[in-house]
């Protein structure tokens, strides 16, 4: 009987193992129809201040994505690597002592880039239709601890954007 019993235990095992066999699947790399794709953009330039000196400049480019929401891409071009440089986007012509409206995160001086991310997520869904009536600009900063501003740019009505789409 201890045989049989023994036998019957081993036999279970067997087919549990077998049956527990899972199937590797291939990871899907894909996305949906229209997901991924950002497509609608608007440009503006954004010139050095001191085009003799540091000659920071470069460009930000405002993107809507498939949810409404609103990515903002920098790029800047002759940075100084080893400092981060705050980007701000203020009301007014450039040059005008403007109240803050957006703070960015701030630009790398070792890639020219935003810090954190790609992008600047703005959730507010109206924020891109509204930009081409925007009073504003941008002022870039040398450092987190010197408000010297490095380069500057119109935005919305005060500028026409470089490109759109």
């Amino acid at each position: 009987m201890k045989t049989y019993i023994k036998h019957i235990v081993i036999l279970i095992t067997t087919f549990s193992l077998f049956s527990c066999e899972q199937e590797r699947l291939d990871p899907v790399l894909t996305t949906a129809d229209g997901g991924g794709l950002l497509t609608t953009y608007t440009a503006y330039t954004i010139d050095a201040t001191d085009p003799l000196g540091s000659n920071v400049y470069g460009r930000i480019v405002f993107w809507k994505n498939t949810l409404d929401q609103t990515l903002v891409q920098i790029s800047l071009y002759n940075t100084i690597a080893g400092l981060t440089h705050p980007a701000l986007i203020l009301d007014g012509m450039s040059g005008s002592d403007g109240e803050t409206v957006l703070t960015l995160d701030n630009v790398s001086g070792d890639t020219g880039e935003l810090e954190s991310s790609k992008f600047f997520v703005i959730t507010d869904t109206s924020y891109f239709d509204s930009i081409s009536a925007m009073d504003g600009h941008i002022n870039i900063y040398l450092s987190t601890t010197d408000d010297t501003i490095v380069a500057t740019g119109n935005l919305g009505s005060n500028a026409e954007p470089v490109e759109s789409n």
